[in-house]
């Protein structure tokens, strides 16, 4: 989808420049918007949480954060909110956007496997979500 925008404005842009009345600056612009499309649509389809030895990565839409296990207190997933979010220990709240609750009975099913998994990691078993 990002290349289709960054094709069609593109596309835009040349003929807007060629057969109608836009400026390079118009142009340029037009480029860059499809552009923005893209790298948007990119870092969106990226979205994950990627468990490993040390801790959690969670990469959302604009951040990307990896959380040490024992810092993680709970996983929360309560009914209403879009998405899994982790309580940490510094009293922060993290997103975790890869895990929603439009996932319908998957995204249930994610919650509590990233919550027995961290039961694992740790000492004391977290709360479920």
């Amino acid at each position: 989808m990002g290349a289709i925008a960054l094709v069609l404005t593109s596309a835009v842009a040349v003929g807007m420049g060629t057969l109608g009345s836009w400026g390079g600056a118009d142009q340029l612009l037009m480029v860059g918007l499809g552009a923005t499309i893209a790298a948007f649509l990119w870092r969106y389809a990226s979205i994950r949480a990627v468990p490993g030895e040390e801790g959690l990565m969670v990469r959302n839409l604009l951040v990307t954060r990896t959380v040490a296990w024992d810092e993680i207190l709970a996983v929360r997933f309560p009914e209403g909110d879009p998405w899994v979010t982790l309580e940490l220990d510094d009293t922060d709240v993290l997103a975790v956007m890869a895990i929603q609750r439009v996932d319908g009975e998957r995204g249930r099913e994610e919650a509590v496997r990233l919550a027995t998994l961290l039961g694992r990691r740790r000492s004391t078993p977290p709360p479920s979500p």
